[in-house]
C-alpha cells in the first residue's frame, strides 16, 4: 500500500471501526481545539481534553462546541497535563499523545522519565510528511525536528522508526534516500561513509523492511532525468518514501523549503516512544495539526 495524499490515508483511518483515543496536553489553544474538533467529527479519533478547563470550555464556545465532562481533565499546570497525559498512556486509557500549550521541552520531560514515563528503550525521532503536487506521493522527512547531530548508530535506529512507522499504516517496503550533497563517497564527507554504511546494513539484514540508497543527492532522488543524466541506477530514484538527513539543520531547511516554497501540506509527530506523540511547531497551522493527527491515527489503526 502506498498513499499518494494525506485524503488517502485519512479515508483508510475512516474504514476502521476503531476510533483511537488522544489525550491533548495543555488543550487551552485554539488552533489545536479546532484541529482535534475537525478530527473528530471526522471519525479519526475521541478526544480527551487536560488542562485548564475553565479556558478549555471558553474556547470550545466559542468555536460552538460542547464536550462532555468526561472527556475534559482539570489540572493545576501544563507540566502537570503532561504527567497526566502519560499516566494514561501507560493505564491504556488514550492511544496517543498530542501537544498542545505547553512547551516541548515541558512535554518531553514527563515523557521520557525514567520512572512514568514512555520510554521504551529505542530513541526518539521526528518525522515530518509532506504532500506537494510536484511529487506522486506523500514524502517523509527524518529527523528535522528532534535529534540534532544524530552518530551512525543514531541514524540507524532513526531510520528504522520510519520505516517501521510507515509499515505500520501498510507500506510493504519503503524505500529510503540517505541524502547527502553528492552521490559517491568521500572521506572528506563523513555523512557520505555514513550514507554508504546505512546502505550496507539494509542490504546485509540488520536494517529490515526497506530499500536504503546512499549517498544519494536530492535531485538523484526525485528526477529519473537527472539520474539518467548522471548515470545514476537506483529503484528509490523519483519512488523514494523517507529521506534520512544528516543532521536537524538539514531537515529543518529541507522541511520549510517544501512548505513556504514548494506548497506542501506537513504532518509532524514523534516515534519510538511507547506511543506516537503529535508535535508541531508554534507556527503550525490547524491543518498541520490535523493531518498529524490522521496520521498518528493510522499508526495506532495499523491500517
Amino acid at each position: 500500500m502506498v498513499f499518494k495524499t494525506f485524503d488517502e490515508l485519512i479515508k483508510s483511518v475512516q474504514k476502521n471501526k476503531t476510533v483511537k483515543k488522544v489525550v491533548v496536553v495543555a488543550a487551552q489553544d485554539e488552533h489545536t481545539l479546532e484541529a482535534v474538533i475537525q478530527a473528530r467529527k471526522d471519525n479519526l479519533i475521541e478526544p480527551i481534553l487536560v488542562g485548564n478547563v475553565v479556558a478549555i470550555k471558553e474556547m470550545l464556545n466559542n468555536l460552538g462546541e460542547v464536550l462532555s465532562e468526561d472527556v475534559l481533565i482539570d489540572t493545576n499546570s501544563e507540566v502537570d497535563a503532561a504527567r497526566k497525559a502519560v499516566d494514561m498512556i501507560n493505564a491504556g486509557e488514550a492511544d496517543f499523545i498530542m501537544k498542545g500549550k505547553i512547551q516541548t521541552g515541558d512535554l518531553l520531560k514527563a515523557v521520557v522519565d525514567k520512572e512514568s514515563g514512555l520510554r521504551t528503550g529505542d530513541i526518539m525521532s521526528h518525522i515530518a510528511i509532506y504532500e506537494m503536487e510536484s511529487y506522486k506521493k506523500l514524502l517523509a522527512v527524518t529527523d528535522g525536528g528532534m535529534m540534532t547531530y544524530p552518530d551512525l548508530e543514531k541514524k540507524k535506529q532513526i531510520l528504522q522508526n520510519a520505516v517501521n512507522t510507515f509499515r505500520q499504516i501498510g507500506y510493504d517496503n519503503p524505500k529510503v534516500a540517505v541524502l547527502t550533497a553528492v552521490e559517491r563517497i568521500n572521506p572528506k564527507m563523513p555523512e557520505t561513509v555514513d550514507a554508504d554504511l546505512l546502505k550496507q546494513m539494509s542490504l546485509n539484514g540488520s536494517i529490515n523492511g526497506c530499500t536504503v540508497e546512499g549517498p544519494i543527492s536530492y535531485d538523484l532522488a526525485m528526477s529519473s532525468e537527472s539520474a539518467r543524466i548522471k548515470g545514476f541506477d537506483s529503484p528509490v530514484t523519483e519512488d523514494v518514501d523517507i529521506m534520512l538527513v544528516h543532521d536537524i539543520h538539514a531537515g529543518n531547511v529541507l522541511g520549510k523549503s517544501l512548505v513556504y516554497s514548494a506548497g506542501a501540506k506537513m504532518a509532524g509527530f514523534i516515534v519510538g516512544a511507547k506511543c506516537p506523540i503529535v508535535l508541531t511547531s508554534r507556527g503550525a497551522t490547524t491543518e498541520e495539526k490535523y493531518l498529524s493527527i490522521a496520521l498518528c491515527a493510522a499508526i495506532k489503526n495499523g491500517i
